[in-house]
């Protein structure tokens, strides 16, 4: 009950609950996500639960197996899709002193905690992922189980699944597009294909009505693809 009238509350007024931080950001996506949204993960299909005030994985629910870190693979994080390191270092502030010297710049706070660009992921997948750029080369799963999720670390690149596709491309060229980022001509080309050919479903047209209302405005690659 408290858990849906301070979600009210937020969607009552969304240009007072746009986040300025990333934990910000944090603390309102975990409320949705324990609200109106599916409680499933982007790259691995994962259902998750709340544990008190953290977000706990079932990794039966998507037949993940853990590659490495046990600990990390058995939480939720945030991932953003468009990573910190791609929008914070051209910078000024990210030339001085990376990611925390920009914690200091009002303009990457607000890239940061942009929820359009903020996903849950299982926490080995996150970090595995890094800010390594998305490709596809055909890669064949076989890191985490039954996710298909690949990771090349050598080539510093992820494959996500087909079904990730389209809502990665839509949050990349929403934070390109909203924040002057710029992108190779490949990787703008690639995020295009991806954004054309995997359009918006129910859950994620269900997502952006959610974080228009609290953000203050919208992912136009999504909105576009959604009915009102």
């Amino acid at each position: 009950m408290i858990r849906a009238l301070l979600l009210l509350a937020l969607l009552a007024s969304p240009a007072l609950a746009a986040p300025q931080s990333f934990s910000q950001a944090k603390r309102l996506l975990f409320t949705l996500y324990t609200g109106p949204l599916a409680p499933q993960t982007l790259y691995c299909g994962c259902d998750f639960r709340a544990d008190q005030r953290k977000l706990v994985p079932d990794l039966a629910s998507c037949g993940y197996q853990v590659r490495k870190q046990e600990r990390r693979a058995n939480r939720i994080e945030w991932e953003h899709v468009m990573p910190a390191w791609q929008f914070g270092h051209q910078l000024q502030c990210w030339q001085k002193g990376g990611r925390s010297e920009c914690r200091k710049d009002p303009k990457f706070k607000v890239m940061e905690a942009d929820l359009h660009n903020l996903y849950p992921a299982i926490g080995e997948v996150n970090g595995d992922r890094s800010n390594y750029r998305f490709s596809d080369w055909s890669g064949q799963p076989q890191q985490y189980g039954q996710c298909a999720m690949v990771i090349d670390f050598k080539a510093r690149q992820a494959q996500p699944p087909v079904a990730a596709r389209g809502a990665i491309a839509r949050a990349y060229l929403y934070m390109a597009e909203q924040y002057h980022v710029s992108l190779s001509t490949q990787q703008e080309k690639l995020l295009k294909g991806w954004h054309n050919s995997y359009p918006a479903d129910a859950a994620e047209c269900q997502r952006h009505r959610e974080i228009s209302k609290l953000q203050g405005h919208p992912n136009r690659f999504v909105a576009e693809q959604c009915n009102p």
